[in-house]
């Protein structure tokens, strides 16, 4: 990791940016993808299947009977019941409220929360299957009440499959990558079009998101390699910072890790921690990717430490230094923020009860992470009395007129004029 001693604020936009841009390579490949899949369907699905990924998809469905038969070790059963609960638990108490309001006497406005229809989940295959994100993101659907929940994946762990079948998934299909998001946006013989397609990827997925997000289905949020940033001092247990670095670093070689702290000598005894906690990791060489691009910032004034936090907007911040909630009370843009030294990040990633799909890159200055909200649709309805149209006549018809909107004012005038 790069140390850097009190940098300008005029560099801090450049220290804040992320090590992955964009890459015409794969927006092509992508590009070629979508292409095949909506002309194509379930064929292209197979002949992608091959080319990309070495294998024969002969099925593309997961049959009821192979999904009831997938079994699991108990602790991991035990672990991922009570992870549910927890999740449930914070989830369910974030459902939206139907809100009736008259606005003026006779005019009743209402704002009613709609689960959407149809949403499709993605779960990454790859070296670490992410059965927690199962949970993330199909229990919070199911407590909205969306009608149908898909799944793509290609990652066929027992885990996965099994934390499907809790979370009450409706479908799931042996699909990755672009072509996953592809089916999932317009659908195929097999899998059926959604209306919002949740869940993490690597850059292929990502772009394949953003890209249909365009024009033709909605997504959860811009997002990109995980990341995290750790706001340290002197009293900070350098094990406990450490860890915290390492636990993003193995998501992969994309991710990045921020270390910011208040002193040179802090910030020289967390990193030799990060050294000796790495050799000793089974993904020791995919974390030191990671920190290649990743950066130990030493800012003595507290201001400058928020501040720098604050423009980085990162994912997971992790707060573990004197008066943390004094810190966290000051942060206006993290996806999830975690107080204190006994709360680790991998907390919210299973089991506190936290949502751990989030934005990266920046976006959570403008985006929030997955949350309730994300399976609900907004609609407002409303009712007027003739009497409270009359109330608003003078004001609707001048605005109408004011706009050069005449059959705007005419609506109103043929319902009130005698």
């Amino acid at each position: 990791m790069e140390t850097l001693i009190n940098p300008s604020r005029s560099s801090w936009e450049a220290l804040c940016q992320r090590p992955l841009a964009d890459d015409p390579m794969v927006r092509g490949r992508v590009e070629s993808i979508l292409a095949r899949v909506k002309e194509k369907g379930d064929e292209a699905l197979r002949e992608l299947s091959l080319e990309i990924d070495g294998r024969a998809l002969e099925s593309i469905e997961i049959s009821r009977e192979e999904l009831n038969a997938v079994r699991v070790s108990p602790e991991i059963e035990k672990a991922i019941g009570r992870a549910a609960i927890n999740i449930t638990a914070f989830h369910a108490a974030q459902r939206p409220r139907e809100i009736r309001v008259e606005t003026a006497p006779g005019v009743t406005c209402i704002q009613r929360p709609v689960p959407i229809g149809k949403v499709g989940l993605y779960i990454p295959g790859g070296s670490a299957p992410l059965f927690s994100t199962v949970l993330m993101l199909a229990l919070p659907a199911r407590l909205a009440g969306c009608r149908e929940i898909i799944l793509c994946t290609p990652a066929q762990s027992p885990e996965v499959l099994y934390a499907a079948r809790v979370c009450g998934v409706s479908r799931i299909f042996r699909v990755g990558g672009a072509q996953a998001i592809a089916a999932m946006a317009y659908g195929t013989e097999s899998i059926p079009r959604v209306d919002k397609i949740f869940g993490p990827g690597n850059r292929y997925v990502t772009t394949a998101k953003q890209m249909l997000s365009a024009g033709t289905v909605a997504i959860d949020m811009p997002a990109g390699p995980s990341e995290v940033m750790v706001l340290a001092d002197d009293t900070t247990p350098a094990a406990f910072a450490a860890a915290d670095l390492l636990s993003q670093a193995e998501h992969g070689p994309d991710s990045q890790v921020m270390l910011v702290t208040d002193s040179e000598v802090t910030a020289r005894a967390i990193l030799e921690e990060v050294e000796r906690q790495k050799a000793l990791l089974p993904r020791c060489d995919i974390a030191r990717k990671a920190l290649e691009k990743s950066r130990a910032v030493v800012l003595p004034a507290l201001g400058d430490r928020i501040d720098f936090a604050n423009t980085y907007a990162p994912e997971h911040l992790i707060i573990e230094c004197t008066e943390p909630w004094k810190l966290a009370d000051a942060i206006t843009a993290a996806g999830s923020v975690f107080v204190g030294p006994y709360t680790p990040e991998s907390a919210g990633d299973y089991a506190s009860g936290t949502n751990h799909t989030l934005p990266t890159s920046g976006w959570a200055r403008a985006f929030s992470g997955v949350n309730m909200d994300s399976y609900y649709r907004k609609m407002t309805l409303q009712e007027i009395t003739r009497e409270g149209l009359a109330g608003l006549r003078n004001t609707i018809v001048n605005m109408a007129v004011a706009e050069g909107l005449d059959a705007h004012a005419n609506a109103v005038k043929v319902r009130t004029d005698e």
